[in-house]
């Protein structure tokens, strides 16, 4: 969608522009969904840092807004446009998250998406689950410099099709949500900072949506209020 194609119930598509604009260059969004993402690990027992995590990428194909020199081709998934690639928790909440053309192999993105991470200050991170194709010398010395452990998750021998594996699931199911977002099943972005924004909104909602489900609920949870009421 283009900006100027807002619908008429929002503002003046410009000054939309500008807040996207001006909240991606402070990083805002992603200052929102740290917040969240230490809220929900906290109701659930965690620590507000991870200390294992887990990667993977997915490609999606790009749109007709999606110039030529910011798009590839990828051959082993059959798609003609760019590359999520993510580090999740092990609750398969979004800790990192970098977009490039669909041709670069998972093992050259991995690093700077590490990178990216672990200059952030107070990350515990020390272990992190790939798949098979996360290898090579480069990968190898970006964890070793973090003293990041890298444990490679393999599908049994013989076994063919889909097949759930241990670790994997999670991030493979936060890859999944993301592909549920209108805004994300495709590439509609020129820009790549764009499209890793949009990744940003989409975990942002997703997760801003299982806190309130968890919030007690009026009267099942909290009788008292519906006596005051009534009084």
């Amino acid at each position: 969608m283009k900006w100027v194609a807002m619908p008429v119930d929002f503002p003046y598509w410009r000054a939309v522009y500008d807040f996207f604009r001006r909240w991606r260059a402070c990083g805002y969004v992603r200052e929102l969904h740290e917040r969240l993402r230490r809220t929900a690990r906290e109701r659930s027992g965690r620590n507000t840092e991870p200390s294992a995590g887990v990667i993977d990428s997915q490609s999606v194909d790009a749109s007709e807004t999606v110039g030529e020199d910011s798009r590839e081709y990828d051959g082993g998934k059959s798609r003609d446009g760019r590359k999520r690639h993510i580090l999740t928790d092990t609750e398969g909440l979004l800790l990192e998250v970098t977009v490039t053309t669909a041709d670069v192999h998972d093992s050259k993105a991995a690093p700077a998406l590490l990178e990216t991470f672990m200059d952030q200050p107070g990350q515990l991170l020390k272990l992190v689950w790939v798949d098979s194709a996360y290898q090579g010398p480069a990968l190898a010395e970006a964890f070793a410099r973090h003293g990041v452990r890298v444990e490679v998750v393999r599908r049994a021998d013989g076994r063919r099709g889909f097949v759930v594996l241990a670790r994997r699931w999670m991030v493979e199911r936060t890859l999944s949500w993301l592909a549920r977002s209108r805004r994300l099943n495709r590439d509609h972005e020129r820009r790549l900072d764009h499209h890793v924004q949009m990744v940003w909104w989409a975990a942002v909602i997703r997760l801003s949506r299982r806190l309130a489900g968890d919030a007690p609920r009026w009267p099942e949870k909290r009788p008292g209020r519906l006596l005051r009421a009534r009084a």
